[in-house]
């Protein structure tokens, strides 16, 4: 081969950044070959998977991308500005993503192994849906205008800058709803978290793709527990999950009673407290069908159209998720009947996204969202060391 001389190229490192002289050689029937390439993490990049882990793993704690340059400055020594630490941690984000739906990125566990102490292999599915705050083409159109207007007076001193990419058209409203779906043990030691911006049916894709994933199907108890949202029950059954149970989280059911006890008692009445008391401890112990005859015979003694008004909404509340309340089945079983391993997700994979002024292109907060599910998920040093 002919010796084509070498390159300088420089690479950050966890351990600071560093200049790499590269030797190329071009073979007799043409093009090039730089054998160091084989030795460097990802030949084209100026930046190794160690940086990369470092940026996203300090970000999940961080309340902007400005403090976390600040931090892998004073920390580790590296000076990485905060707009490239954005792209970094945005687009491995984003690469998850991909991985996942490609099937490169699969749990390490199956239902085969969530054991409880009863012997029993056991494992719970949850969904729900939160709002993300993402910017609006207003608030896109006014960044740019400052953006520009910085780049002005930078030129006017003689910095030479790289033209802007397109500016992407902003959202329609401030908020947007992301989903989360789960699949845990009986302990929590094993989880796997999913996260989308897809509307109902692409989540359905997400909650089957992870079930055969999981192989959910083989094991002794599959329980689904989510709120009152009809949408998420709807597509347990058209997604074919199979579930031996599925469950209305007690607490929904409860905060649905409560309005209810507002109606006929007011907020302060000892009464009204008592009364949710009472309704709560039959759903309980006694079901579906108790909770219902307590409510109608509450009915009948009352006057009031308003008051009345409020028991019928909460019956007909219930009538449609009849099928969900089995709150006795699920304790004699030893089911949980609460969503709140689900609940918790949704504001665990939302923390570095929400907070004042925080504004994200939904792309970029999926892409966000989806590292936090990774390390909820315990499979961060897998996925790092793939």
């Amino acid at each position: 081969m002919r010796d084509k001389g070498r390159q300088k190229r420089t690479v950050m490192t966890t351990n600071g950044r560093i200049r790499v002289w590269r030797k190329r050689w071009q073979p007799v029937i043409g093009g090039s070959v730089t054998p160091i390439d084989k030795w460097l993490d990802r030949p084209r990049e100026a930046f190794t998977r160690g940086v990369v882990e470092l940026a996203c793993r300090l970000n999940r704690h961080v309340s902007s991308f400005k403090e976390l340059a600040a931090i892998l400055w004073r920390a580790a020594g590296l000076k990485i500005g905060k707009e490239k630490l954005r792209e970094l941690v945005e687009a491995e984000g984003r690469l998850l993503l991909e991985k996942a739906r490609q099937g490169e990125l699969r749990p390490q566990w199956q239902a085969s192994d969530c054991l409880t102490e009863e012997r029993e292999t056991r494992v719970y599915f949850g969904c729900d849906g939160v709002k993300v705050p993402v910017i609006t083409d207003t608030e896109k159109k006014a960044r740019r205008a400052k953006t520009l207007d910085k780049r002005k007076r930078l030129r006017r001193l003689g910095r030479h800058l790289q033209p802007l990419s397109p500016m992407k058209a902003g959202a329609d409203g401030s908020y947007k709803e992301f989903r989360v779906v789960q699949y845990y043990s009986q302990d929590q030691k094993r989880r796997w978290v999913s996260v989308s911006r897809g509307d109902h049916e692409v989540v359905g894709r997400v909650m089957k793709r992870d079930a055969a994933r999981l192989r959910l199907d083989e094991a002794d108890a599959s329980i689904g527990i989510y709120d009152g949202a009809v949408w998420i029950d709807r597509q347990t059954e058209k997604q074919g999950l199979n579930l031996t149970a599925r469950g209305l989280d007690f607490w929904h059911l409860r905060d649905y009673a409560q309005k209810t006890r507002r109606a006929l008692y007011g907020d302060d009445d000892q009464s009204g407290k008592t009364w949710l008391d009472a309704l709560s401890h039959t759903f309980k112990h006694d079901g579906y069908e108790a909770a219902w005859e307590q409510l109608t015979e509450l009915r009948a003694r009352l006057r009031s159209r308003t008051k009345k008004k409020a028991i019928d909404q909460l019956l007909h509340y219930m009538a449609e998720r009849s099928h969900l309340i089995n709150y006795p089945e699920f304790r004699e079983k030893g089911w949980q009947i609460g969503s709140g391993p689900t609940e918790a997700q949704c504001g665990t994979t939302t923390d570095r996204i929400k907070g004042k002024g925080r504004r994200w292109n939904p792309d970029n907060a999926l892409g966000v969202m989806a590292l936090e599910s990774l390390e909820q998920s315990h499979h961060w040093s897998n996925y790092w060391n793939l």
